[in-house]
């Protein structure tokens, strides 16, 4: 006779290791015989492997097995970049994660500037952000979320695991001081250019803004 609960921890491991990737739990459900706890195997199984040199992740919905962490820096990737981001593109991804769902005409009103389309496009093209429904306003706007792909990249578990304004300002990426005496009394413009802030050089000069 064999160990059911076994078994399907260890079919589980094998589906999830073969996966090219990561798989959501109804995936993973349909290969599992009928009545195995998933929830509970996929807890043992991250347990099993939490002191291993790939770790057992959530990313949302999603699971896959990963590097370990604290291996990541002695390990030599090669990653072939098919487009670099722009820093509006940078800017935007930022923006829907801490906003989400959120519009077009928001990113915009938010940023400052207008927004072009290829710099949503080159997001969605990265799967990383989706649409999540339409406003229930005028025109009934697309409205932008984050996906577990982008959980998944920057190495999240749910939109909660994001840092909060305090961590932004103590690395050094969001200005400390109140955001009138950072960004004056002047008016942000309305067309297409960036404020003058005293912001780094854009990731990509010559991309779309």
């Amino acid at each position: 006779m064999t160990d059911r609960p076994a078994d399907d921890l260890r079919l589980l491991e094998a589906v999830l290791f073969a996966a090219a990737e990561p798989m959501t739990e109804k995936a993973l459900a349909a290969r599992l015989p009928e009545g195995a706890d998933l929830k509970r195997l996929l807890e043992t199984l991250r347990a099993d492997y939490a002191a291993r040199g790939v770790h057992l992740v959530r990313a949302g919905r999603t699971w896959a097995f990963r590097t370990a962490p604290d291996l990541a820096g002695r390990l030599a990737i090669d990653t072939e970049i098919l487009r670099k981001p722009s820093r509006a593109a940078v800017e935007t991804l930022a923006i829907v994660a801490y906003h989400q769902p959120v519009t077009r005409a928001e990113i915009e009103e938010i940023r400052g500037v207008s927004l072009s389309k290829g710099t949503l496009d080159m997001l969605l093209e990265a799967g990383w952000i989706a649409p999540k429904g339409r406003r229930d306003t005028p025109g009934r706007p697309v409205a932008w979320g984050t996906t577990d792909a982008f959980l998944d990249h920057f190495g999240l578990e749910r939109i909660a695991d994001l840092p909060g304004i305090e961590d932004l300002k103590a690395a050094g990426l969001l200005d400390a001081r109140p955001a009138l005496q950072a960004y004056g009394e002047r008016e942000l413009p309305s067309d297409d250019r960036e404020p003058e802030l005293d912001l780094p050089e854009p990731l990509d000069p010559d991309g779309d803004r």
